[in-house]
């Protein structure tokens, strides 16, 4: 099979990397509207071949939509106007209403499959593709009742390849839990960051003192912002809700220390400990 990558930065770079080390295709072709990044995709190997996306669509059968939000909801209509009963179009976006939303009356909806792999860095670009980034990580697969059923199955027989979990949602659900799981970590490090930056002066004290904990947390900060803002703008009211109930635990937690209630402060790590049998 013939696979088209659009997109070839981490996610598009990595899983380009593992259709082919997978057998899932045998040729993939990137496109890329940053020409730099498409020839950097070249040169290490990541994909077979850049083209235009009309040339790519016309060899290929499986093409994965890897950019931004924003960009998707320009260009996934205009796709969809040009496929055939040959092809499946994939996208691999971190909100998924308002992309549902747009195409639900489309005629070609059916050859559209909207998913989401829960893998990632904070690294952007074709030099951030990594192999075997998604093995044994889940992807969600968002709305399938509206996708045809041999669509589905090569993507379903895809992510089985990949070795990873399947995990069905509509797309409200997506975009919630995302929001709990996903987005707020996401706010919630580069407002760390900018906390940080903010009150500490000496840019060399941050480098020599920041150690595993402060590392792990704040890494998200160098996510890039082409990403993340339309994620934000487009899962708005859902990270809102997460941000405002984050805020009032910050704000308990301040008012603890204010009042030096050390004993409720140690119950409510207690209780965030919970999370331990969760996420082992």
């Amino acid at each position: 099979m013939i696979a088209t990558v659009v997109g070839v930065g981490l996610i598009g770079g990595s899983l380009a990397i593992s259709l082919k080390e997978k057998g899932v295709a045998n040729w993939v072709i990137g496109v890329d509207f940053n020409e730099e990044n498409l020839k950097r995709a070249q040169e290490l190997n990541i994909i077979d071949e850049g083209s235009s996306l009309e040339d790519a669509m016309s060899r290929s059968q499986l093409i994965i939509l890897a950019i931004p939000v924003d960009a998707l909801l320009q260009t996934l209509t205009s796709i969809l106007d040009k496929v055939g009963p040959q092809h499946v179009i994939m996208d691999v976006g971190s909100t998924k209403q308002k992309l549902l939303q747009l195409v639900a009356g489309h005629p070609k909806r059916g050859r559209f499959v909207a998913a989401h792999p829960m893998a990632g860095t904070e690294y952007s670009g074709p030099e951030a593709a990594v192999r075997n980034l998604f093995a044994q990580k889940t992807m969600v697969l968002c709305d399938v009742k509206n996708s045809d059923e041999d669509a589905l199955e090569l993507v379903e027989a895809m992510v089985d390849k990949l070795s990873m979990r399947t995990v069905y949602m509509n797309a409200e659900e997506h975009d919630l839990h995302t929001a709990y799981v996903s987005h707020i970590s996401h706010i919630t490090s580069f407002a760390l960051a900018l906390t940080v930056l903010k009150k500490e002066k000496e840019q060399g004290r941050i480098f020599e003192l920041a150690s595993g904990g402060f590392e792990s947390t704040v890494r998200l900060a160098k996510s890039s912002p082409d990403m993340w803002v339309p994620i934000f703008k487009h899962n708005r009211n859902n990270v809102l809700d997460v941000l405002e109930e984050h805020i009032h635990q910050l704000e308990q937690m301040k008012k603890l220390l204010q009042e030096e209630d050390y004993d409720t402060f140690y119950k409510l790590i207690q209780k965030s400990n919970k999370i331990r049998k969760i996420l082992k």
